[in-house]
C-alpha cells in the first residue's frame, strides 16, 4: 500500500485539475518544468533525516580554590582526533596542582586554541569539537517530504515518463565517456611508512618515558591504532638508538664553542616554577621575622628506633611526623599561628580557623610520593593549608634556614639537618647528642616575637620529652 500524499499536496493538485483540466485516462497533465515538480523532485530519493554537524567550544571551567589561570602541560588529543565525552583532553598546572581536563562532548577535534606551555584563563575557549545531532526541523518534515515525493513518483509515471528516459540516456552517455577515458596511471612507488593521523598522541605513561629519555614523539614510528606511539615502540627505539660514543665530533664542537661569545637561550618557566614565582612574589609584601632554636632530640631518636624495630618496612617512621604532631599540639595554645589575616576589608582583621591543616613543603612528601612523582596530586592534596613545615634538612646539610611565608598563612617552620654533636649533660660530662635546628618565620604585622618564641619553646619541650605529647593528648 502506497503512502497517501499530504493534504497540502492533494489540495494543490485539485486546484491544478480545475485550472488545467484532465486527460481522458484521468491523469493530470503538468508541464515538465512546473514549479511543483521542480521544487520537490530533488527530494524523491532521500527518505531519512540529515545529520546536523555543529561546533561546540570547550571552555576552561572554574576548577576552584580561586584559580584564575592554568598552564597547559601536555595535550592528549590533536586536530582530527575522535573523542568521547569524559575523555582526557589535556593536563594543566595551576598554582595549586596538576589537573586533567576532560571533554564535555563526543565528536571530532576541529581546533586547539592553545599550544603546550600556554597560559589559559578561566572561561577561555580551549578546544573546538564538531559534534553530531539531529536537526529537529528536518526530522519533523522528512515524513511529509517522503509522502510528497512518493506521490510525485506515482504522478510522474503517467505524466512525463520521457523525463526519466532522458535521465537514463544521460547516464548512458556518461558511462560511455568513462569507458573512453585512458586507464589510471600506475601508483608511484610507496614512500617510507607514513605516520598515522594520530601519531602524535600518546598516553601520559608514554609521554613520561619520552620526557625521561629526552625524545621527540615525531622520531618514533607508532604501531598502535592510527599510528599511536606505544610503550613498546619507545623501548624498541631506545634499543636501536646509537650510543653517545658514536658521535664524538658533536661533543668536541660543543666543548670548543664554550669558549666563544656568551649566548642566552630563552626558556619558559615550568608549571612548578610559575607557581613558585606567583607565590613568592606575593610573599614579598609580608614583613617576615626569623626565630631559630636548637633542640636535643636524643630521647626522640631512641623512641623512634624502638618503634621502627617493631614496625613493618613500609611504615618506618621519620622525625617529621613527630615534629608535625608537636607543632599541632602547640597550635592549641597559640591559635594565632593557625589564623589568617584578612586585608580585603578597609579594617584588617584576623580569621581564627577552627581546624588545623599543616602543609609539608618537601620534594616528595612520603604520604603522596607516588602521586607526586606521577604529577597527579589533586587540588585537594595541595590546598587549604593553615601553617607549613619545610623539611629542607632532609636534602642538604644546612642547619639554619630562613623559610618564606606562604600567602594566607602567618607562620612557617623550617627543619634543619639532624646531626650528632657533643653536648654537656646534667653532670657536666660531654656526651654525644642528636641535635636539630627549627627555624620559624612569622608575619610580623600581627605576630610579635614573644608569641613566636613561646610557641617555639613549647614545640621544643614536646620533642625533647616525647612523653609530654602523650599527656597533652588526654
Amino acid at each position: 500500500m502506497k503512502p497517501i500524499p499530504s493534504p497540502t499536496t492533494l489540495r494543490y493538485l485539485r486546484q491544478l485539475v480545475r485550472s488545467t483540466g484532465s486527460s481522458n485516462n484521468g491523469s493530470v497533465a503538468l508541464p515538465a518544468a512546473h514549479p511543483f515538480l521542480t521544487a520537490h523532485r530533488q527530494h524523491r530519493h532521500f527518505h531519512r533525516s540529515r545529520p546536523l554537524l555543529r561546533t561546540e567550544t570547550h571552555t576552561l571551567s572554574d576548577i576552584g580554590e580561586g584559580v584564575k589561570e592554568v598552564q597547559i602541560i601536555q595535550w592528549f588529543v590533536e586536530e582530527g582526533a575522535q573523542v568521547e565525552e569524559w575523555d582526557a583532553l589535556c593536563e594543566v598546572q595551576s598554582d595549586k596542582a596538576a589537573v586533567e581536563i576532560t571533554s564535555k562532548y563526543s565528536g571530532t577535534i576541529k581546533k586547539l586554541h592553545f599550544k603546550r606551555d600556554a597560559i589559559v584563563q578561566v572561561g577561555d575557549g580551549m578546544v573546538d569539537i564538531e559534534v553530531e545531532g539531529e536537526d529537529s526541523e528536518d526530522a519533523g518534515s522528512t515524513e511529509a517530504e517522503q509522502q510528497v515525493a512518493e506521490g510525485e513518483q506515482a504522478a510522474e509515471g503517467s505524466v512525463h515518463p520521457e523525463a526519466d528516459a532522458g535521465a537514463g540516456k544521460a547516464e548512458q552517455k556518461s558511462e560511455a565517456r568513462q569507458d573512453s577515458l585512458p586507464p589510471d596511471p600506475e601508483p608511484a612507488a610507496e614512500h617510507p611508512q607514513e605516520r598515522g593521523k594520530h601519531a602524535s598522541l600518546a598516553t601520559p605513561a608514554v609521554r613520561g618515558m619520552l620526557k625521561e629519555h629526552d625524545l621527540k614523539i615525531e622520531s618514533i614510528n607508532g604501531t598502535g591504532k592510527d599510528g599511536r606511539v606505544l610503550k613498546e615502540d619507545v623501548l624498541n627505539y631506545l634499543n636501536k638508538k646509537p650510543s653517545a660514543s658514536a658521535s664524538p665530533q658533536t661533543t668536541q664542537s660543543t666543548t670548543s664553542s664554550s669558549a666563544g661569545k656568551q649566548t642566552e637561550t630563552a626558556q619558559s618557566l615550568t608549571p612548578i616554577q610559575n607557581a613558585m614565582f606567583k607565590s613568592m612574589t606575593a610573599s614579598l609584601s609580608i614583613p617576615h621575622f626569623l626565630y631559630t632554636d636548637s633542640i636535643n632530640i636524643t630521647a626522640l631518636s631512641a623512641l623512634r628506633t624502638r618503634l621502627n624495630a617493631t614496625s613493618a618496612p613500609e611504615t618506618k617512621l621519620s622525625y617529621l611526623p613527630f615534629i608535625i604532631k608537636a607543632i599541632s599540639l602547640a597550635l592549641r595554645h597559640y591559635p594565632i599561628l593557625n589564623a589568617r589575616l584578612d586585608t580585603n576589608d578597609p579594617k584588617p582583621q584576623l580569621q581564627i580557623r577552627s581546624q588545623q591543616n599543616i602543609g609539608v613543603a618537601w620534594t616528595h612528601p612520603p604520604a603522596y610520593s607516588t602521586k607526586a612523582r606521577a604529577n597527579k596530586l589533586s587540588t585537594a592534596d595541595l590546598s587549604g593549608g593553615t601553617i607549613t613545615v619545610s623539611n629542607i634538612g632532609s636534602i642538604g646539610g644546612g642547619e639554619v634556614v630562613a623559610p618564606v611565608l606562604v600567602p594566607g598563612q602567618l607562620a612557617i617552620c623550617g627543619i634543619g639537618k639532624v646531626k650528632d654533636v657533643p653536648v654537656f649533660n646534667e653532670k657536666g660530662n660531654v656526651v654525644k647528642a642528636k641535635m636539630v635546628q627549627l627555624s620559624w618565620s612569622a608575619d610580623h604585622r600581627v605576630v610579635d616575637g614573644a608569641t613566636m618564641a613561646r610557641a617555639a619553646e613549647l614545640v621544643k619541650s614536646f620533642l625533647e620529652e616525647p612523653g609530654r605529647m602523650v599527656v597533652e593528648l588526654v
